[in-house]
């Protein structure tokens, strides 16, 4: 069974920083790319980041770049999203998700989600 446990969300402040995991199991994780959501109350859910598998390749949203960095660690079968210079914009619960293969695309299986807060 495909599972996704993200970690790490919580309240900071505009311009701090905040690590979230994305602990995964049920899958063999050097075969699928695994991709960062979120979805702030009112709007729709978006994409943030992704990394693929097949070569590392990593994906930002244009509102992220330069801020937020992705990587994982294969030895853990987890994911990280590094969020620096947070801004009261970037609040929102966080997802992360299965990609149907190791390309960003097609993602199917999804965590519960983290609550990350960013105060003004």
């Amino acid at each position: 069974e495909v599972q996704l446990v993200e970690s790490g969300g919580g309240l900071v402040q505009a311009g701090g920083s905040l690590r979230l995991s994305c602990a995964a199991s049920g899958f063999t994780f050097d075969d699928y790319a695994i991709g960062w959501f979120r979805q702030a109350p009112g709007k729709e859910r978006e994409g943030v980041s992704c990394i693929s598998s097949s070569d590392g390749s990593t994906y930002y949203a244009d509102s992220v770049k330069g801020r937020f960095t992705i990587s994982s660690d294969n030895a853990k079968n987890t994911v990280y999203l590094q969020m620096n210079s947070l801004k009261p914009e970037d609040t929102a619960v966080y997802y992360c998700a299965l990609s149907a293969g190791p390309q960003c695309i097609d993602f199917g299986s999804w965590g519960q989600g983290t609550q990350v807060t960013v105060s003004s």
